[in-house]
């Protein structure tokens, strides 16, 4: 791949140079020009960059003071609220590598996660879903400490005062203990603290779990020099002008990749503001564009299609959007088309991975786009084309061919995984190259194009569903023999699983009662659609369950 063969059409050159520092010193550099500008805005109430390094240090200083340090696993199981970030840079700042955590997960993927990362302490809120989950893991696993945080402190106090007096229901019974802390309780004074020093070259940031096509999630090791590079690299697509004017539209969660880099650290790298909200919800995500005067909102393709389905999107003010970046799963065309037609606002989908920090290409924000390709790659990112069969050769010129990626933001390999193979690098012209498992091909403008998946990963609505693990839990029904799960298209989440069914002789469940037991058995995001009940499931020769035919077969 060589740029220079077509017009690259991003307002930052190819080959800029970027800053190589850790995430602490790159919010302490954005403080230091600008300690009141804006950081987050939260249901009515701003947070400057002041307010949230503050608090980062102090958390710092009590992770020290608690014995927490370099190299040290510090977790957040949070939504969309001011003290992810606080906790974010403050366990950086300690030298500990934060582990992301979604807050749909369940007691026992939560659990597991917990115990193959190691993490010591984990960071939650007063919610009583999240409180009963972290709560029950902290009872089960070798978890040290739990660390919960107010969801009232962090309101405009007339909004943290109605929810203490008349919305008792919605806040958790903590049960304080020397293991349960209150967030408050674990701020300590910065001052005399050493805060370690970070090798950003070196040093992991982040624990980011993804997944393969079977087996548990790995944890994605992100460095801090991956994180902060990939965050400039995406600042590198902003074609307006001053970006500390940009607000973005803080709407995808942070614990998620592509919200980690395309808002956070995106916005903390530059000096920008989000205006977040805890969860989607699309009334609340307009209202708040138009309070805020949003410039530009990283979403999902379901996002987009929410918004086009509410009523009151003719009737909000939205003009200060300049942007739409879509990103997670494939942009529906419809969705795609109807969205700018409605809005006038652009919609540009892009292109990334766990594994390469969150972005690898993405559409002009202005100028040329193609719909349906994931654009051009972004600053300093380089790909080949290797052979479907054979990873070990490249593909034949203009063939599609597996993606593969080299740049400063690809990750340094998986945790407690040492032996990461074939199956995930590949070495050519003495670099180390990241297999994508998406099968690409580019044209001669230099756009790229998914045409097909290599794994079996089922992208719901911008999350990785794998279907192996939703079998496993479905074979745990006494009436379950053999399982496939497969993604079907859905025009409004991308993709929804399917699970396919042979029960064993004589059961009598009906489909829906299966259905429904295993939705409630799995996280949000996994839930099927539909169980559809057979007589037998299609297999390779040596007896094995042929995912592959069964696609094949339903969606032809």
């Amino acid at each position: 791949m060589d740029v220079s063969n077509y017009t690259y059409n991003h307002p930052t050159p190819w080959d800029a140079k970027f800053e190589e520092k850790s995430l602490p010193d790159f919010l302490a550099q954005t403080v230091a020009k600008a300690p009141d500008a804006p950081f987050l805005h939260f249901l009515g109430r701003t947070f400057s960059y002041r307010d949230i390094y503050e608090e980062a240090r102090s958390f710092a200083a009590g992770l020290i003071a608690k014995g927490v340090g370099p190299g040290d696993r510090v977790g957040l199981f949070l939504p969309n609220v001011p003290i992810y970030a606080s906790a974010y840079y403050g366990a950086m700042m300690a030298g500990a590598v934060v582990v992301n955590f979604s807050p749909l997960y369940t007691v026992e993927e939560l659990a597991w996660q917990v115990a193959d990362s190691g993490t010591r302490l984990l960071v939650t809120l007063d919610v009583p879903e999240l409180y009963a989950t972290a709560s029950s893991v902290l009872e089960e696993s070798q978890l040290e400490t739990l660390v919960v945080g107010s969801l009232a402190d962090m309101l405009p106090w007339y909004k943290g005062l109605a929810l203490r007096t008349l919305g008792r229901s919605k806040i958790a019974k903590v049960a304080y203990s020397r293991k349960i802390l209150g967030w408050k309780d674990v701020l300590g004074s910065s001052q005399g603290v050493h805060f370690p020093e970070i090798d950003a070259a070196d040093d992991i940031a982040l624990l980011q779990y993804t997944g393969g096509t079977t087996g548990r999630p790995k944890g994605a090791m992100l460095g801090h020099s991956q994180l902060a590079i990939n965050a400039q690299q995406v600042a590198g697509l902003n074609p307006f002008g001053n970006p500390t004017a940009e607000v973005f539209m803080g709407a995808l969660p942070f614990f998620h990749v592509f919200a980690n880099t395309a808002l956070l650290n995106h916005a903390m790298v530059t000096g920008a503001s989000i205006a977040m909200v805890p969860r989607f919800e699309a009334g609340q995500v307009l209202a708040t564009i138009e309070k805020y005067k949003a410039t530009g909102f990283p979403g999902v393709p379901t996002m987009f299609q929410a918004l086009l389905d509410h009523p009151k999107l003719r009737k909000t003010d939205i003009s200060s959007l300049r942007v739409c970046i879509s990103g997670g799963a494939p942009m529906p065309a419809p969705v795609h088309t109807k969205f700018e037609e409605v809005t006038g606002v652009r919609v540009v989908e892009g292109y990334g991975l766990t594994e390469s920090s969150g972005v690898v290409s993405a559409n002009p924000y202005e100028g040329v786009r193609k719909k349906g390709t994931i654009g051009q790659l972004i600053m300093g990112t380089e790909v080949l084309f290797l052979d479907k069969e054979n990873p070990e050769k490249l593909a034949a010129p203009g063939e599609p061919g597996e993606l593969a990626v080299h740049g400063p933001q690809i990750m340094r390999g998986y945790w407690n995984k040492p032996d990461t193979g074939n199956d995930t690098f590949v070495m050519r012209g003495g670099k180390k190259w990241l297999r994508t498992g998406d099968v690409a091909v580019m044209d001669d403008e230099g756009f790229l194009e998914i045409v097909d998946r290599i794994k079996d990963m089922i992208a719901v609505g911008g999350f990785k569903v794998f279907p192996s693990q939703v079998e496993d839990v479905l074979l745990e029904h006494v009436a379950v023999k053999e399982v496939l799960v497969i993604g079907q298209p859905d025009d409004y989440r991308g993709e929804s699983p399917y699970a396919y069914v042979v029960l064993h002789p004589g059961a009598t469940e009906t489909a829906d009662q299966l259905r429904d037991w295993l939705n409630s058995r799995i996280g949000k995001h996994e839930r099927v659609e539909q169980v559809v009940l057979r007589k037998d499931l299609p297999k390779t020769m040596i007896g094995k369950l042929d995912r592959k035919a069964l696609r094949a077969e339903v969606l032809g």
